[in-house]
């Protein structure tokens, strides 16, 4: 073992002694001691144990005999035989499924070195994988098999608060003491950043999301706005796992609770509570739930708003929730069409609002809105400007749109074709479904020619 782990190990030591001295203490001195007192001094105590016998994990004892893991051979993310070894374009070596959950994580450096990758490419490192194999014939030792799944790499150090009693204690936690709360949340929040198999642990528990959101289910959530991010945060890192998107978004309380994040909070919280949102309506079901829960019109007032780090998550969240048809509607009365055409025409998320306002043309109230709120010239402008053959297209095909619903418009395009031939050099050179949608236009405003003085 390392010198750092064995620091982390002990350090973990240390904190679990000092809870377990002052449960134990609690007991002893008071004679009406609660039972959940006792249960989480047991589970404290259980914790200790397997810390304990996690100091021997990179150790084998066959026939009375220890076998010490040469450090080559350890992995040195997780401090365990590798399975499955691989290079870097550093040119040191990891377990595959370790330096896979790192890269996961959003990492682009070697953990070792710290050095920023050229490329994220593994090349398996047969002669180390080899030796191992080796290694373990010489000593008795079976062959581990590999990970095959990135989720299930959890290194000894991390193995302790996969047992079922450790979650117990922090959701316990939040329903005693502010401080207590605040403690748990913090770690949950951590851990649920960290871990992907503890994120998993929360759908083995039925009750875990309602315990998770007690301190917030007063009314009051953002009384203590330290405690509202780490929480909020907490059910973003937890929507990340297929498994609880639905647990999460059936919870009677916790759409509610994302909702009014939205509204109040530090502005990391409001952020984070539309991330989470946005990865709750990947399930179909969830994003009726959401739209039918009023989560629409904070989404678009915080991208209204206008806070950086805020905007691009408001703006994905109301992306993917309007792949709900009934949800087109419920956005276009919130005044979405309003507030993306300020911002495209102010050069703000041109991307993703243009996808945005291209959904929504599907809907008759939105293509009548855009033409009130003066979108030909700004998708024209766009067309016009833009170096994005994508933007180019989601534009034209808006404008298609329209001018199929409204052919008052018609006499505006007109006038830009006929000063810039916008639309023509678009049927020449745009993508495919730009090219058709222009060419689409153009031969209706061809036909329509002799009509145009009267439109």
């Amino acid at each position: 073992m390392t010198k750092t782990d064995g620091g982390a190990m002990a350090a973990r030591a240390m904190e679990l002694k000092k809870e377990l001295w002052r449960l134990v203490k609690e007991i002893v001195d008071e004679d009406d001691y609660m039972v959940e007192t006792a249960d989480q001094a047991i589970t404290t105590l259980c914790s200790l144990k397997y810390l304990k016998q996690s100091n021997n994990t990179l150790s084998f004892k066959l026939d009375d005999h220890a076998f010490t893991v040469p450090q080559e051979f350890r992995c040195p993310i997780s401090k365990e035989l590798m399975k499955d070894p691989v290079v870097l374009a550093t040119g040191q070596t990891y377990d595959r499924a370790f330096i896979q959950r790192w890269f996961n994580e959003g990492n682009r450096t070697c953990p070792q070195t710290q050095q920023v990758l050229s490329h994220l490419d593994l090349t398996p490192n047969q002669l180390v994988k080899e030796m191992i194999s080796q290694w373990c014939k010489e000593n008795g030792v079976e062959l581990p098999k590999p990970v095959d799944n990135i989720d299930e790499a959890v290194t000894a150090a991390e193995r302790v608060y996969l047992q079922p009693g450790y979650i117990h204690s922090l959701l316990d936690k939040l329903s005693q003491s502010l401080s207590d709360q605040k403690e748990a949340a913090k770690e949950l929040r951590k851990l649920t950043k960290k871990m992907p198999s503890f994120r998993a642990l929360f759908g083995t528990h039925p009750d875990a999301i309602p315990q998770l959101l007690n301190p917030l289910s007063s009314g009051s959530a953002d009384t203590h706005p330290d405690l509202q991010e780490d929480l909020i945060t907490t059910v973003l890192n937890l929507s990340i796992h297929d498994n609880n998107k639905r647990l999460v978004a059936e919870d009677p309380v916790a759409i509610p609770l994302l909702i009014e994040s939205l509204k109040s909070g530090t502005i990391q919280t409001r952020s984070n509570a539309a991330a989470a949102l946005f990865t709750l309506s990947a399930l179909d079901p969830n994003k009726l739930i959401i739209g039918k829960s009023g989560a629409l019109k904070p989404l678009i007032d915080l991208l209204d708003e206008g806070h950086p780090s805020a905007m691009k998550d408001a703006a994905t969240a109301i992306f993917n929730i309007c792949f709900a048809h009934e949800n087109k509607g419920r956005a276009v009365n919130e005044g979405a069409v309003n507030v993306i055409l300020k911002k495209i025409a102010d050069h703000v998320l041109v991307d993703e609002l243009l996808a945005i306002l291209a959904m929504l043309s599907s809907h008759q109230n939105a293509v009548d809105e855009m033409g009130e709120l003066g979108a030909v010239s700004c998708l024209l402008n766009v067309i016009r400007e833009s170096t994005c053959e994508h933007n180019k297209e989601n534009c034209v095909a808006i404008l298609f749109t329209i001018c199929m619903n409204d052919r008052t418009k018609w006499k505006e395009i007109r006038q830009e074709e006929n000063a810039n031939g916008t639309l023509s050099r678009l049927a020449q050179s745009g993508t495919l479904r730009a090219k058709r949608k222009a060419s689409g236009i153009l031969e209706r405003l061809n036909k329509a020619a002799p009509l145009t003085h009267t439109a």
